[in-house]
C-alpha cells in the first residue's frame, strides 16, 4: 500500500484563544486532486498553511513526504519546501516587484540556478498563465483575475510536488472562474503535480471533482467524490451544497447526522 505525501493525525489548533479545527485526520496521495470546502471563516486557509508547514498544529501530527513538520531544522524545512508551491488568499504578491520578479522570487530563495535559467523558469510559468505579455507589471496595476494567476504562477515555478490553493477563483465572475479552473486542472497535468485546493464554491469544487472534505463546526467530513458529495446522506454537507440557511452549519448542533 502507498504512504500518503500528506498526512494529518488528530490535528488540532487554536488562534486567538480560540478553537479553530479539531482531531483532523486527513490522508493526500500522489496525483490526489483535494479539495477543501466550508464556509468563510471555517478555518480552510489555517489548514491549508498547516498542511504546507505555515502553521504549528498545537495538537496532533502533520507529515508532508513522510517527515513531520514540526520535528525539522530549518534547513530541512527549507529543503522541503521545495516540493511544495502555495497560492495564498489574495494571492500575497510583492507589490514593490514586478510580475517577473514575483515569479523569480522562490527560484532565487531556494536555488542555485543561474540569472538565465531563471528567466527561462519565470517565461515559462507566465506563459502557462497567459502572462508573459505582462511580465513588467506591477501587481497594483493587475486586475484581480491577473493577480490570481500570477499567484499561481509563483506557486509552481519550483515544480511542486504537492500545489496548495488557496480560494484561486475568489472574486472572479462565473466564465472567468470556469476558465481560471480548467487552468488550473491542465497545468496539473503539465507539471505533474498533488493538487490541494480550498474554495467556499461548490461548483468549482465539482469542476476540480477528486476527493472532496467539508471543514464545518471544527472538524473535517470526507464527502468523496462530486457525485458521492451530492449524495451525502450527512445533513451538513446537505446544507453546505444547497446553501440552506438552516442547519447544523448555522445551529451548531451536535446531532449532525441524518
Amino acid at each position: 500500500m502507498k504512504s500518503p505525501v500528506l498526512e494529518l493525525i488528530k490535528v488540532s489548533v487554536h488562534m486567538g484563544g480560540e478553537l479553530i479545527l479539531e482531531d483532523v485526520q486527513l490522508e493526500v496521495y500522489q496525483d490526489d486532486t483535494i479539495v477543501i470546502i466550508g464556509q468563510s471563516g471555517s478555518g480552510k486557509s489555517v489548514l491549508l498553511k498547516m498542511m504546507a508547514g505555515v502553521y504549528p498544529a498545537d495538537e496532533g501530527i502533520i507529515r508532508c513526504h513522510g517527515r513531520e513538520w514540526k520535528t525539522l531544522s530549518d534547513e530541512e524545512r527549507h529543503s522541503l519546501a521545495r516540493k511544495i508551491g502555495v497560492q495564498f488568499q489574495k494571492s500575497a504578491l510583492f507589490d514593490n516587484l514586478d510580475a517577473y520578479d514575483n515569479v523569480a522570487f522562490p527560484l532565487r530563495e531556494h536555488t542555485s540556478m543561474s540569472e538565465a535559467e531563471i528567466e527561462t523558469r519565470v517565461l515559462e510559468c507566465l506563459r502557462a498563465v497567459g502572462l508573459e505579455e505582462a511580465k513588467h507589471l506591477a501587481p497594483h496595476k493587475m486586475s484581480g483575475g491577473m493577480q490570481q494567476r500570477l499567484g499561481i504562477a509563483r506557486a509552481i515555478a519550483l515544480k511542486p510536488e504537492i500545489l496548495f490553493l488557496d480560494d484561486p477563483t475568489a472574486g472572479l465572475d462565473p466564465v472567468n472562474a470556469d476558465n481560471m479552473s480548467e487552468m488550473i486542472l491542465n497545468l496539473k497535468k503539465e507539471v505533474k503535480t498533488t493538487l490541494v485546493v480550498a474554495t467556499h464554491d461548490i461548483q468549482r469544487a465539482y469542476q476540480f471533482a477528486g476527493r472532496i472534505f467539508l471543514l464545518a463546526n471544527k472538524h473535517v467530513i470526507e464527502c468523496g467524490s462530486a457525485t458521492e458529495t451530492q449524495n451525502s446522506t450527512d445533513s451538513r454537507v446537505q446544507q453546505f451544497i444547497h446553501g440552506w440557511l438552516k442547519g447544523p452549519l448555522t445551529s451548531n448542533s451536535e446531532n449532525n447526522k441524518g
